[in-house]
């Protein structure tokens, strides 16, 4: 069983950064592909990026290709999100995910364990 909490959200300018984390319990955390989602008011929730086991295989959504960064440490069991040049309708709550399935399965969003979300608010 793998349990998910995330962190590291809040309130920011158009223009600025924010990292979130996702600390996972559970043995096989560096045997999962991860991946990030997010749910903005009244929308439908979206894949964000995926990252593999390892860490050398990264997906990304075309809407946050070249501002955000996916990464992960298996040695602290913690998934993270770098989130540069934030926007307003980057304005959601982010959910980390993990699965013990391919990476490749990770943005159909069918993943089998997933954290209670982060709030991340951008300002114009």
């Amino acid at each position: 069983q793998v349990q998910l909490v995330e962190s590291g959200g809040g309130w920011v300018q158009a223009g600025g950064s924010l990292r979130l984390s996702c600390a996972a319990s559970g043995r096989t955390f560096s045997t999962y592909a991860m991946g990030w989602f997010r749910q903005a008011p009244g929308k439908e929730r979206e894949f964000v990026a995926a990252i593999g086991w390892s860490g050398k295989t990264t997906y990304y959504a075309d809407s946050v290709k070249g501002r955000f960064t996916i990464s992960r440490d298996n040695a602290k069991n913690t998934l993270y999100l770098q989130m540069n040049s934030l926007k307003p309708e980057d304005t959601a709550v982010y959910y980390c995910a993990a699965d013990p399935g391919s990476v490749l399965t990770v943005p159909r969003g069918y993943l089998e364990h997933w954290g209670q979300g982060t709030l991340v608010t951008v300002s114009s």
